[in-house]
């Protein structure tokens, strides 16, 4: 099978140029300047559109198994795939927990079933589950997942003996989520008093507080110092945050990287009054000063990798305040969009995106053969359009869930389409269930 793009805006490795992309059997043979002429079975007009990598989601939670009433491998690839994700890491709090070699086979079996587009799973460390690391496959998962704040599926580990034991013992990239729990609880109690039982949920950010982020992620800094561990901080928040983390640009020997979410690079907490617990998350979407501090930080290297923490909910479990409403949202089928959103308001450049959702997540994994439009590598591609405005529908979200903090927004970009390996899996507003990604692979030796 040959396919040739043509016509498009390609947007790779910091530049941006008109060319042709030359696919043959899901690998990309050839990008030129020339319009090749050989025959092909299927040509892709791409003019007026920027070609990009396939985005490479590092942070999302699909519920599959056990909380399937929310989402599953399936629904939330499909939205992966509309969103012009290709491939996704996903999380260990599921039921059962992502912490045991079984459980971690039992979801690739899933996944090659199920998922739409490219797939792996982060390994959960536990308070006394670092023995079986040493085991795990470390060419088949992009790392291990460490709650170090409390946070969805009861994985929280906070004993220093245990922090201590797992920062020595991982040798794989280490994802963490931080947020002290004694902090929050302090927050929590203090805000009962003051506002009831159910406190309403635009105080989410002063109990889940930038205090609470700093502390945590500041102890796995230090951590990740002493034990040379690659640390790589999850959903980053505050501004004081940021100043842990040095440039990284696109070197794979920084052992310490962030990553931002792109709810907290478009929401601020001011957007509880309007959109209410949609967009309560953990940790809590701030200040506009957060924001905008976390904005600059896309440019400067502080922040190394944008994902999405998708995290669906079935909307019954968004309603209530800080205690009663479910914290997480859908975002993945929107997150490129939104992202393209920032790049018309000038907060990046088009190819600085692509840095950040493509190259960055396959430099620091060591994800093979994936994240660049390079000769050799899957033809993992995303086709968007500016300047075609559309509204997000109910009717158009893949999610399982049925709803989004952005129903109702237009957005000016749209995907065209999403090729993965080769294959169209979404074009002309259908996704192609028909289509099943495939395994990442990944070399941790590179690191």
């Amino acid at each position: 099978m040959r396919l040739l793009i043509k016509g498009g805006h390609i947007v790779n490795e910091g530049r941006t140029s008109d060319g042709f992309i030359v696919i043959e059997d899901g690998n990309i043979i050839e990008i030129t300047k020339q319009q090749p002429e050989a025959s092909f079975d299927e040509t892709i007009d791409a003019s007026g559109c920027y070609v990009l990598p396939g985005v490479i989601d590092d942070h999302v939670h699909f519920r599959e198994p056990g909380l399937t009433a929310k989402a599953d491998i399936d629904t939330e690839s499909r939205a992966a795939a509309a969103g012009g994700v290709t491939s996704y890491f996903d999380m260990p709090n599921c039921v059962p927990q992502t912490t045991t070699l079984e459980a971690l086979e039992e979801k690739f079996a899933l996944a090659r079933e199920k998922s739409h587009v490219n797939y792996s799973f982060f390994f959960g460390a536990t308070n006394d589950n670092c023995d079986s690391f040493a085991q795990l496959p470390a060419e088949r998962i992009p790392g291990v997942k460490l709650f170090m704040g409390s946070s969805t599926g009861n994985m929280l580990v906070d004993r220093q003996e245990a922090l201590e034991r797992i920062f020595k013992t991982c040798k794989l990239p280490l994802m963490a989520h931080c947020e002290d729990t004694d902090i929050i609880n302090r927050n929590m109690e203090e805000a009962k008093k003051a506002w009831g039982e159910d406190p309403q949920v635009g105080l989410h950010a002063l109990i889940r507080s930038e205090e609470a982020c700093l502390a945590s992620s500041r102890k796995a800094v230090e951590l990740a110092k002493k034990y040379g561990t690659r640390l790589h901080v999850a959903h980053v928040s505050t501004a004081e945050e940021l100043e842990l983390f040095m440039v990284c640009r696109d070197s794979v020997a920084t052992k310490i990287t962030a990553e931002a979410c792109v709810g907290h690079l478009y929401f601020t907490q001011l957007d509880h009054e309007c959109l209410g617990a949609k967009i309560k998350v953990n940790p809590a979407i701030k200040t506009p000063v957060d924001q905008f501090m976390l904005r600059e930080a896309l440019n400067d290297g502080r922040i190394a990798i944008v994902a999405t923490d998708h995290a669906p909910h079935l909307l019954e479990q968004k309603q209530g305040g800080c205690v009663k409403a479910a914290s997480g949202m859908p975002m993945i089928q929107f997150s490129l969009v939104t992202m393209l959103e920032l790049v018309d308001a000038g907060v990046l450049t088009i190819e600085r995106l692509v840095e950040l959702m493509c190259h960055n997540p396959a430099r620091l994994f060591g994800v093979r053969q994936r994240g660049f439009l390079r000769k050799g590598y899957r033809a993992d591609i995303t086709i968007v359009r500016p300047k075609s405005p559309w509204t997000v529908t109910k009717d158009l979200i893949e999610s399982k869930c049925k709803w989004s903090p952005m129903e109702d927004h237009t957005f000016n970009w749209k995907v065209e389409r999403t090729l993965c390996n080769g294959h169209s899996v979404y074009a002309n507003g259908q996704v192609n269930t028909h289509i099943i990604g495939e395994e990442i692979r990944f070399n941790h030796s590179e690191l």
